[in-house]
């Protein structure tokens, strides 16, 4: 069950079997059941989540109580709040499953052990982490540079079977728009 989890992980660094085995003890599955949350607000996040299967979404609720994504994960990605991780703070976000998902997990009381036994796991998440940096980094670009409209084409270009795949209403708000906005923009193409 863990074997995209081992494929990904050698995607970007050597891995050998014996540590595969070492990785596949250490973490945990679970099946998540659509709309069911990982992580809520005020909780403190211990782990960080690897979609098996699935799709998550992480986000914020304002005061107004508007809600606000910043992330999605599909199969292969991680999705966790690395603030309320490595600071062991309470998390400003929710992490919910969009789809009915399976998740492998890696409770931070074991990656620093983990990563000590297994030094290339440690070179692993840099890049990973890295990765994600340099995409939240391109969003903003995004964000600041692109119409509302160009950004829709932009991510529909870019993960066309993603906008197939999540309501429309949750696109919209991580595009920083209304599903109305959204809803314009597909009958003019």
């Amino acid at each position: 069950m863990f074997e995209p989890l081992i494929a990904h992980i050698r995607r970007f660094v050597p891995l050998s079997e014996a540590d595969a085995d070492l990785l596949i003890s250490a973490v945990r599955f679970k099946k998540v059941r659509k709309k069911e949350f990982l992580l809520k607000e005020d909780q403190l996040c211990t782990a960080n989540h690897f979609v098996l299967k699935g799709c998550f979404r992480m986000f914020f609720i304002q005061d107004s109580g508007v809600e606000h994504i910043i992330q999605f994960a599909i199969e292969n990605w991680w999705i966790t709040d690395y603030q309320s991780l490595e600071a062991e703070k309470p998390s400003r976000f929710y992490i919910q499953a969009v789809e009915d998902s399976e998740i492998a997990i890696l409770d931070r009381s074991i990656a620093g052990p983990l990563f000590d036994r297994i030094p290339m796991l440690d070179r692993y998440f840099r890049l990973i982490v890295q990765r994600a940096f340099a995409a939240s980094q391109q969003n903003l670009l995004f964000i600041y540079t692109l119409s509302g409209e160009e950004r829709y084409h932009h991510f529909n270009d870019a993960f066309p079977g993603f906008v197939q795949r999540v309501p429309q209403y949750m696109v919209a708000s991580y595009l920083g728009f209304t599903p109305e906005f959204v809803s314009k923009i597909k009958t003019r193409r």
